[in-house]
């Protein structure tokens, strides 16, 4: 009645300062048990955020979205 819209995105992992932290075998494990095989880039969850806030997406609420490489649906 609002307009208003509510959608969530799950982001797996992405290549930021943070996830830079982990050391190097927990990297290693965590992008060997991701079926894309890579870490996520932070325009990866932008490009998802942005197109919900597009008219394209404008039926689209109440939905979540998992940006992760596949990694959650294992």
């Amino acid at each position: 009645q609002q307009g208003v819209r509510v959608n969530s995105v799950h982001p797996g992992i992405i290549e930021t300062l943070l996830a830079k932290t982990m050391g190097d075998e927990q990297m290693k494990a965590i992008i060997a048990s991701t079926p894309m095989a890579k870490m996520g880039r932070p325009i990866d969850i932008a490009t998802m955020s942005l197109f919900l806030c597009t008219d394209e997406a404008a039926f689209i609420t109440g939905s979540e979205f998992v940006v992760d490489g596949g990694w959650g649906a294992q």
